[in-house]
């Protein structure tokens, strides 16, 4: 892998990469990270790790990056918290700003604004401690999902097949989110869009496909296991590709994400209908992450990936989008 340029390189200042954090998808993250961190390295930038967990806002201001590379996942990274922190500090960063990201860390927000801008998402109900289970389990049909409205990596998640199971799968959610979310089961194959850029010029990359060992796409199965394959670009019709990545960048637009961001999505078996998932907006960089691989569909290799990512850094707050 080639260098950038010296200037080229110069260019991005010091560059700071943030991971680690306090969530509960801190060990991804420093794999995301530590893989961020050494392609950028590698291109001659001047590229430093931090983690917001071992050290403070202050020793943050006081590293006077010039621009950042948000490499956490989850909350405190990913949930808006930390951008606010980069916009008060004045340091550029990659990805979704303040709002965007808020928005795209909460499942049920998500779900309502597709739903006012008419893009389809599975059917759902909110649960609390109150909730009547056996309606809502009536109401979604079964197999449902259930899941904590923050969390990524599949944490805290449950496939409810029986009523008397959504006790259970809801105190586990409970346990990490006061509202928990339960979503009508869609059965069909499991893809995922990587959408960059923002508004007009935002783009999305080759669709990957993902099939799972028992259709059990788990957090063990995500990062340590190779028994899960992923195809890419997937085995999708012309049409049908275009429909999806046109739908994703819609969902992306919508959320006002900008940057990047991976836009999770199911293809319904018994009509191919597309019904969005989740936005990730600080998706994952590990070996075993799906960005890199749509990159590596166009060409674009994972330290050239970091690049393109690193220069939409920019401050969101009071700047006019384009």
């Amino acid at each position: 892998m080639s260098a950038l340029s010296s200037t080229d390189a110069k260019a991005f200042g010091k560059v700071g990469v943030l991971f680690g954090g306090r969530s509960a998808e801190r060990e991804v993250s420093i794999m995301s990270g530590t893989g961020v961190l050494q392609a950028l390295k590698s291109k001659g930038i001047d590229a430093h790790g931090f983690d917001p967990a071992e050290r403070s806002i202050a020793e943050l201001a006081a590293e006077k990056f010039d621009r950042v590379f948000i490499a956490l996942h989850g909350r405190y990274g990913e949930d808006g918290s930390l951008q606010g922190v980069l916009e008060q500090l004045g340091i550029p960063y990659t990805g979704s700003g303040v709002m965007a990201s808020s928005v795209a860390m909460d499942k049920i927000t998500t779900k309502k604004i597709w739903l006012h801008h008419g893009l389809p998402t599975p059917n759902y109900a909110v649960l609390m401690a109150d909730t009547d289970l056996d309606k809502v389990a009536a109401d979604l049909g079964l197999p449902l999902i259930v899941k904590p409205p923050h969390e990524g990596s599949t944490i805290g998640i449950t496939k409810v097949t029986k009523a008397d199971e959504l006790k259970a799968a809801y105190e586990l959610a409970a346990g990490f989110d006061e509202e928990v979310l339960a979503e009508e089961f869609v059965s069909g194959r499991e893809l995922t869009v990587t959408v960059l850029g923002r508004g007009k010029t935002a783009r999305a990359l080759p669709i990957v496909e993902i099939v799972a060992p028992q259709g059990n796409y788990d957090y063990q199965n995500k990062y340590f296991t190779d028994d899960t394959k992923y195809y890419c670009p997937a085995d999708v019709d012309a049409a049908s590709t275009a429909a999806i990545q046109r739908i994703a960048v819609d969902a992306f637009n919508a959320l006002g994400c900008e940057g990047w961001a991976r836009i999770d999505v199911l293809l319904r078996a018994s009509d191919n209908k597309p019904f969005l998932l989740e936005a990730n907006t600080s998706p994952g960089m590990t070996g075993h992450s799906l960005v890199p691989m749509a990159g590596r569909a166009i060409g674009l290799e994972y330290a050239d990936l970091c690049v393109e990512i690193l220069r939409g850094a920019r401050l969101k707050i009071g700047q006019q989008k384009k």
